[in-house]
Formats: C-alpha cells, structure tokens, sequence
C-alpha cells in the first residue's frame, strides 16, 4: 500500500530554495510521527510530492490519519503503485483493478503525467477508455458526471492508480515559522486560536494562567496535550504553568472595580511577554474576538497591548462564536473546553469598556508589581509530551456547601461595599464580615474548633482564600455556594 501526499499549493509558489526547505522539513515531520508509531513505514521526498509506502495494510488506518492531521498537507492519494511497458500494459492494470466495479456503470478516465513518454495524456486516457469499453460491454464512457471516475497518475515509468482521495489539513510544515506562546485558558477560543497557528507552521508552546486551583489546570494540560499531540507532535515545545492566584489576589485587594478585568488582561500580557523572551519565543497567541467580551473592544484592547512590545496575534478577531465553537467541533477540542469554565470575566461588575490609559496607570500604581515578577520566576515549565503524567503541584480539595450548617459560621469575605449594597443575613446561622484582605492575618485568631464557611458572590475569591488558608494549615474552612 502507498500513499502520495500532495504538498500545499501556497509553497509552490515560494523561490526554489524556500520550497526545497519547506518539503524537506514536511518529509522529516511526516517520518518523525510514522516512525514513532510503526517501524513498517517509509517516507521518501520526490520534490514536488512525499510517498509514504506501507509494508503492510495493518498499519492503513493509523498512518492515513496522521497524514490528514499534518501541517503543510493539501491532499492524501491512497494508490496501487506499478511499472509499466506501453499504453496497453497500463491498460490491463487498469481493467485488472477496475472490472469489478464498472458492470453497467458510465465511466471517465483521467490522466496526469509527469516525465517523458510516447504518449501525451489525453492519448492515453483516450487509449484506456476504448479499451475498457471493448472489454466491459455494460460499461460506456461518459465524460460529464460520469459513475465513476478513474483517475490515474503517470511519474516517469511508475503508474499510480487512484483508488481515494483525501483532503489534508493545508497550511504550512510545522517548523517552517517562528515559535509562538498560546495564552491558553481551555476555552473554545484559545484552543482554536493555537490549532490555527500550528496549521500555519509555528511552533506553539502553552501558557496557562492558573486563577482556580488543579481541576482547571488538568483539563488545560489534557486540551494542550491533544493538539500537539494530534497536529503538532513533530515538534518540541513546552508547557507554562503560572500560579496566578497572588496576581488576582492583588488586584481584588487594591483596583477600582470597573478597571480590574483589563488590569488583569495587562497582567497576562506582561507575564506572557517576559517568559516569551526569556524563551526565545517571538509571539504572544491570544484567542480574543472583537466585542466578544468587555475587555476585547477595541479601546481596551489597545490598552492592554501598550504594557509591551512583543507581538500579539489574534486569528480569531472578527470570528463569530458559533463558528469558533464549529471550528472546535471539527477538530476535537470542543469536547474538553465546552466543560472549561471561564474565570477571567467575573471579577468585574460592571467593567469598562473603554478603558482611559492614564486611570489604568494610576489604578495600576497601587499593584506591587513585585508579585508578577515572582509568579513569572516560579513558572513551572513542562515538556508537552509529559504534562499529563508528570505530577505537578496540586492545590487542596475545596468542599462546597449550598447549604449551611446551623453550628458552622460564614465569614463573608467580600469588601466593605459589596458588603453594604447586598448584605448577607441568615436566621439560624451566625454570618460575620471579614474582608479578604485580612483574612490570613485575621483567620488564627478565630475559634479553630468550628467549622468556616467562606462567601463571595462568585465563589471566585471564596476559593482562592480557602486555598491559601488549607495551604497554611487550616482545614476547617469550606465554601458556602448557596
């Protein structure tokens, strides 16, 4: 069994050098993922197409899906593979394989020929058609919408009869573009905004930003893992995992309410941009859609573009959610993100969204920028090949209640505002007021025989401060989600 794979249209259109280079590269990527699987595969470079020739059919189904989801493809040709003398010996093979499935069926036969012979293509796919309508005599040619078409293709003395035809994935070899950083978050945007930039041949090493503890983070590793591992897996890249939770902490502690999702998008941003250049790597991926959410108008995303100089690419930024989410579907992302739940959003009630760049700098002055740097410093950083089974640090199990104990007490941690505009009253349950900013320092004074349910309006910070006190030895804390 042999499979001709047809290099995308868009690198032939590139100088001989840079051709030469990008097919060079899609041969080593194509035999790196074979090789990897089976040892019965070879991968030859012929220029201007790869052959891909199975020792065995055992392995078909295996390498023909890895072809299809390989960078730089623009169709797979599943082929019988022969030598021929002359028209007629062609001919022959032709019926030998065809005669099974032409009785009292119209047919057409084309021909692509590339070398030198006595026959020009329209003679021969003239030569074949009589030919087989002498030896099938329920068959007759039919040049428009015929029953079936056979399709063949002529490489000096080599005859390939097409038996399918298999779209690939298109876009460029993987390699053959600067390495990229996808701010990764799990969602259906940032998952498909990596998928696009591997399909265009960049390197696409993950970031995730970890706002909620081990859960989000192991449905992150898993989406990472599955689009290398299903398009990229001829590359080496890394996975990133900052501890973001002293970052958000900071900010729900010292920024103006409607200032704090594009603070927090800056903050993204800026620890992005240092470990892309401690790195090396040229570019920051975001999934972000125009107007899609308060912080991705075009005021606010200006703004949260002037904290650095790296460059950020947006693929998706006049997409359409449904047809991200369609786009997710098709390349099987959607069934891990659409169980992601998005964090980024909730810290801000009513957030701005034109953002004025000198009140997010004095907003911003109030951040101890001291804390990015270390989060950024404490980076964890993972092969992609190991980021599902190597251990990593897990946060605490939070229990959440919905419903209060009558000998437990909720420590409503929300700010003095919040607080005032929504109190929190109960019958039978004791509620005191502790804002999150003083909760660690205050928690040890408190009766540890008794049971704390703490309570936000999100249930955001609730599990950021039950972390932090579990990670300081308190295990009588809980989260209240009424």
């Amino acid at each position: 069994m042999k499979f001709i794979v047809k290099i995308h249209p868009e690198i032939f259109v590139k100088s001989s050098s840079v051709r030469k280079r990008f097919v060079k590269i899609l041969t080593c990527n194509i035999r790196i993922i074979v090789q990897r699987q089976t040892e019965y595969v070879k991968v030859f470079n012929c220029r201007d197409h790869i052959e891909v020739t199975l020792k065995s059919n055992f392995d078909f189904e295996e390498v023909l899906n890895i072809l299809k989801n390989t960078p730089g493809i623009h169709h797979i040709l599943q082929v019988q593979q022969s030598y021929f003398t002359d028209m007629h010996d062609i001919s022959t093979q032709v019926l030998k394989l065809h005669r099974s499935n032409m009785e009292n069926k119209t047919f057409s036969v084309r021909v692509k020929r590339h070398g030198k012979h006595e026959f020009t293509s329209v003679e021969l796919e003239r030569y074949i058609g009589c030919f087989l309508n002498e030896s099938i005599q329920s068959a007759s040619v039919r040049l428009v919408k015929p029953d079936l078409t056979i399709s063949i293709e002529i490489f000096n003395n080599k005859l390939n009869q097409i038996i399918t035809r298999i779209r690939g994935l298109g876009g460029f070899p993987l390699g053959t573009q600067e390495d990229v950083l996808s701010l990764i978050s799990g969602g259906f945007d940032s998952a498909v905004s990596s998928y696009l930039h591997i399909k265009r041949g960049s390197k696409t090493h993950y970031c995730f930003f970890n706002l909620d503890g081990s859960i989000h983070e192991i449905m992150v590793r898993k989406i990472s893992y599955f689009l290398w591992k299903k398009y990229g897996s001829s590359a080496k890249v890394n996975f990133f995992s900052v501890n973001f939770v002293p970052v958000v902490t900071e900010i729900l502690k010292k920024i103006d309410n409607s200032y704090m999702s594009v603070i927090l998008k800056r903050m993204f941003i800026r620890a992005g941009a240092i470990l892309a250049e401690r790195y090396g790597i040229q570019a920051l991926i975001t999934g972000e859609s125009l107007g899609q959410v308060s912080s991705q108008t075009l005021t606010n995303l200006r703004c949260i573009d002037s904290v650095t100089d790296t460059l950020i690419l947006r693929p998706l930024i006049n997409w359409d959610k449904e047809d991200i989410i369609k786009l997710a579907r098709d390349i099987g992302t959607e069934v891990f993100s659409k169980s992601v739940p998005e964090f980024c959003g909730v810290i801000s009630k009513k957030p701005t969204v034109k953002a004025i760049k000198k009140k997010v700098e004095i907003e911003e002055s109030k951040f101890d920028f001291s804390i990015l740097e270390q989060v950024t410093l404490d980076v964890q950083v993972t092969n992609i090949r190991n980021i599902i089974s190597k251990n990593f640090q897990v946060f605490p199990k939070i229990n959440q209640v919905k419903v209060a104990e009558i000998d437990s007490i909720i420590l409503d941690i929300r700010s003095p505002d919040d607080k005032s505009k929504n109190p929190l009253v109960m019958d039978n349950v004791e509620v005191r007021h502790m804002p999150f900013f003083r909760l660690i320092n205050q928690f040890k004074n408190l009766d540890q025989d008794k049971v704390y349910l703490l309570y936000c309006e999100h249930g955001i910070m609730s599990l950021y401060q039950a972390i932090n006190l579990q990670n300081c030895g308190f295990n009588n804390v809980k989260i209240y989600r009424p």
